[in-house]
């Protein structure tokens, strides 16, 4: 099958953008940690057969130490602090932050990996939490306003990310993607699940928050990865990470859509730094010499 990256780049940011709408629907029926551990439960079972179609359970076993880890960071860690967030912060707002993840990638490979970090870079990754700053002003002044944690609970979510990005890159270079990423969800659900007992709802969640869970976890997570493995694959990775700059987009559009969430100029101003702050850290400003 040949990959059409013009439609699958967008249609990939649209269903990651979605993901937003369905955490905002399920996670306060169900509990940030349970419909967590229900949405890597969903997509292991999905990739777990697309594992051993593809011949690389192998892998799974040969680093599943490293794999777990990756699953912590990048899967467990994450999922519960947006799912936790999103019972207070819109969906869109949530995706615009979710887009910080490329900045503290940069900030870990300098700190960590010893990368360079240009000049541009490091006035991006300013730039970019000061429109972490504008794109919360309006809700952080009000008076007690409760949207101050769950900011840092996904501005922690997105370091998470940065730091699985960097690990990976340190100790799992060249592993099979089908594998790491199924391995992650694996992981995830074998720390969720057991403490997910503990949160069951009193009240049986709606269809609504069901039908979100599922769609959260096939569509989202593993239908998504595979999409964003064939794009690896056909693009290479620098230019498939441009997917990070239209979520936040269909995030804000889907919340619009289907929540009637409001977009105001602080979310405006705050959306444009950050995403100028990511293209200055990311390098796609100073390639193009602006």
């Amino acid at each position: 099958m040949v990959t059409k990256p013009l439609i699958e780049l967008p249609l990939l940011a649209a269903i990651w953008g979605a993901s937003f709408i369905f955490m905002k629907i399920g996670s306060p029926e169900f509990g940030p940690i349970l419909f967590m551990a229900m949405r890597t439960l969903v997509a292991s079972l999905f990739l777990i057969p697309l594992v051993f179609i593809n011949q690389k359970q192998h892998v799974l076993f040969e680093h599943r130490q490293k794999i777990f880890i990756v699953g912590l960071l990048n899967t467990a860690i994450p999922f519960v602090l947006f799912g936790w967030a999103t019972l207070t912060l819109t969906a869109g707002n949530t995706a615009v932050l979710n887009g910080t993840t490329p900045m503290f990638g940069a900030l870990i490979a300098y700190f960590w990996l010893k990368d360079k970090l240009s000049f541009p870079a490091v006035i991006g990754i300013c730039i970019g939490f000061i429109g972490v700053y504008f794109l919360m002003f309006d809700k952080i002044m009000v008076e007690n306003s409760t949207v101050l944690l769950p900011t840092l609970a996904v501005m922690l979510a997105a370091f998470c990310y940065g730091l699985s990005a960097n690990y990976t890159k340190m100790y799992l270079q060249g592993i099979s993607p089908l594998a790491l990423a199924a391995g992650s969800q694996i992981s995830a659900t074998i720390v969720l699940l057991p403490i997910s007992f503990f949160y069951l709802p009193s009240v049986m969640p709606s269809q609504s928050a069901v039908l979100s869970v599922i769609a959260l976890g096939v569509v989202c997570t593993g239908i998504a990865y595979i999409m964003f493995f064939r794009l690896i694959e056909a693009i290479g990775p620098a230019k498939t990470i441009s997917v990070t700059y239209l979520i936040p987009v269909f995030g804000i559009f889907w919340g619009v859509i289907f929540l009637n969430e409001t977009v105001t100029y602080w979310t405006l101003l705050g959306t444009c730094l950050i995403f100028t702050g990511v293209a200055l850290t990311t390098g796609i400003l100073s390639k193009k010499k602006l």
